[in-house]
């Protein structure tokens, strides 16, 4: 009777502690926050991350936006807005794993290129129990999600809803008057000039131009690689030289270019854009990035096409 009244209780201890094993992985379930990033990884975590290392101008502009400047621990190298970012300690993917865990970062941000360049520093990271994380919207409408998930990561949802919304209602001010603008210019957009690319529709630059007014001259442009750029030749370029009314060029590392090198391209003489000197260069930084900076980006195209309509809105940017 004993020995039976023994078993009872280490019976009724096992199941008790199975119920309570499976109330608090319920509780565990319903308590994290989960997402998605561009490798498939479902990330599961219960807290904001606080010790954040940015690989990615566009992840560390977009932190800085949100008020996190304390949390970020590193940046990339090649990260110079804002300009706050110069005192923050640069890190490369080339970097050895020791530097990353030297700074006990609980996150580290990436975007797919370095995923895909460099497997073993994000798989030596993650077995070290950093939390690795892979964003980049190709996109407008994945920019506003990328933005929520930065929000979900860092306990910023608040924030990052209030710059999503901020940002619909800038640029639905844009497009109530420009969707009034009878006659629309029609712009050849130059992504890198030395391959003859332009982008994709639907790339954050293409928002920006038809945001601004402006007409996609390359809306037949097929992406290249599964990327927003596309490959459009000097023959489908001179093919509508007529209907070019603006030669609009993006300029930075991607596309090291000047208004002399675009002028003295062969061929492009009979561009109609080229004849009337109607070639704008734009920082790339406004125009290619999913940051709030795509704002200034879309007024300062507004101002090279239709500088009366944007000149009260270049103030308001320059404010």
């Amino acid at each position: 009777m004993f020995k039976q009244s023994r078993s009872i209780i280490r019976q009724t201890k096992n199941i008790t502690g199975i119920i309570l094993l499976i109330i608090f992985i319920i509780s565990f379930k319903c308590s994290a926050l989960t997402l998605t990033d561009k490798k498939g990884r479902q990330i599961v975590f219960k807290k904001p991350f606080t010790r954040i290392i940015s690989l990615y101008g566009a992840h560390t502009e977009n932190l800085y936006h949100l008020g996190l400047e304390d949390a970020i621990v590193g940046v990339s190298v090649n990260d110079t807005f804002p300009p706050q970012v110069d005192k923050k300690t640069k890190f490369s993917y080339h970097d050895d794993s020791e530097k990353f865990l030297a700074f006990m970062p609980d996150l580290v941000l990436i975007r797919p290129m370095i995923d895909n360049g460099y497997p073993k520093l994000m798989n030596r990271l993650e077995k070290s129990g950093i939390t690795v994380v892979s964003l980049q919207p190709s996109g407008i409408k994945e920019m506003y999600d990328y933005w929520l998930k930065l929000g979900k990561l860092t306990g910023k949802d608040h924030k990052a809803k209030i710059m999503v919304q901020e940002f619909k209602e800038k640029t639905d001010r844009i497009k109530a008057k420009t969707n009034k603008i009878p006659v629309k210019k029609k712009v050849y957009f130059e992504a890198i000039h030395t391959r003859m690319k332009t982008f994709t529709p639907g790339a954050m630059p293409i928002f920006a131009l038809e945001t601004a007014g402006g007409i996609n001259i390359a809306s037949d442009a097929k992406a290249s690689r599964n990327t927003n750029i596309a490959i459009y030749g000097k023959e489908q370029i001179l093919a509508k030289a007529s209907q070019i009314d603006v030669f609009l060029a993006q300029k930075g590392v991607m596309n090291a270019v000047n208004i002399e090198i675009i002028k003295r391209e062969p061929g492009f003489n009979i561009i109609k854009a080229i004849k009337n000197n109607q070639i704008y260069l734009i920082d790339e930084n406004i125009v290619s990035r999913p940051v709030p900076r795509l704002y200034k980006g879309i007024v300062s195209i507004g101002m090279f096409l239709y500088p009366d309509i944007f000149f009260q809105e270049k103030l308001k940017e320059d404010l």
